[in-house]
């Protein structure tokens, strides 16, 4: 795959005498959406925490946009042009909306010296297009700590459009959300992807979302990723029926 926004070759990653992941490769190309999905204990968080630089792999390359980013800080696979959101939402329940949003912005700027002096007057423009955006620039001015769930997604997706990424990464994007939220947050941000060409990789349990959503699904078990390819083919796959989708012709998530 030519011009792909990430490329992993050969991650692997142990914890003591277990091998959370081995040997992952895969691409990920602009405007494309791809599902990383398995059971509980696959190794799909361990897989994105080496992506994002949380985590060392011990074996094996990334790379962002072409540059080989293995090894550096999430900081800097930030900069790069990397989003990311997170199954529990990162946000600061005692700012507002505008303010969560106005930081992002302040520290892809590189102006958190300001935090403590002209913070509120910082992109407030840029903040309110975000929040326009995701569909929320009505509640700006309400604390963070007062919003519904679905409400507070939407937060964190603008925060993580902040940095103008080419790369979207979402780890349970939809988890404790309601099925109405979760498919509009995803049809929301399938809209972004195909708009902006960003590559967005999530990680998910809602069957629905997952086969509703992406363009392509890769499958891992015990560190191991079986399977790879359109939803169709995934959903037809044995392996996968087997470990984790279950010999229904609607996939499920238990």
């Amino acid at each position: 795959m030519t011009g792909a926004v990430l490329e992993a070759d050969g991650l692997a990653k142990s914890f003591g005498g277990v091998q959370a992941v081995k040997a992952m490769s895969f691409r990920v190309a602009p405007g494309e959406i791809v599902a990383l999905i398995g059971p509980n204990g696959a190794g799909k968080s361990t897989c994105f925490n080496m992506l994002m630089g949380q985590l060392r792999a011990d074996a094996g390359r990334v790379r962002v946009l072409g540059d080989d980013v293995t090894g550096w800080p999430p900081r800097k696979i930030w900069r790069k042009g990397v989003g990311r959101t997170f199954q529990i939402t990162q946000i600061l329940p005692s700012f507002t909306v505008r303010e969560n949003v106005q930081m992002a912005l302040l520290s892809f700027h590189r102006r958190l010296f300001d935090v403590f002096g002209r913070a509120r007057l910082a992109h407030v423009d840029a903040a309110a297009a975000l929040l326009e955006r995701v569909g929320i620039v009505d509640l700006a001015e309400r604390a963070c700590g007062l919003l519904a769930y679905g409400d507070l997604k939407r937060v964190e997706l603008a925060v993580a459009l902040a940095n103008q990424p080419k790369l979207l990464l979402m780890d349970e994007p939809t988890a404790g959300m309601a099925p109405a939220e979760r498919l509009a947050l995803m049809e929301l941000t399938s809209a972004i992807a195909r708009a902006d060409r960003v590559g967005v990789l999530f990680t998910e349990h809602d069957m629905d979302v997952v086969f509703g959503h992406a363009d392509r699904i890769m499958v891992m078990h015990r560190g191991t990723l079986i399977a790879a390819g359109p939803p169709g083919e995934v959903r037809d796959d044995p392996e996968v029926r087997a470990v984790y989708l279950g010999s229904s012709l609607d996939p499920v998530a238990e």
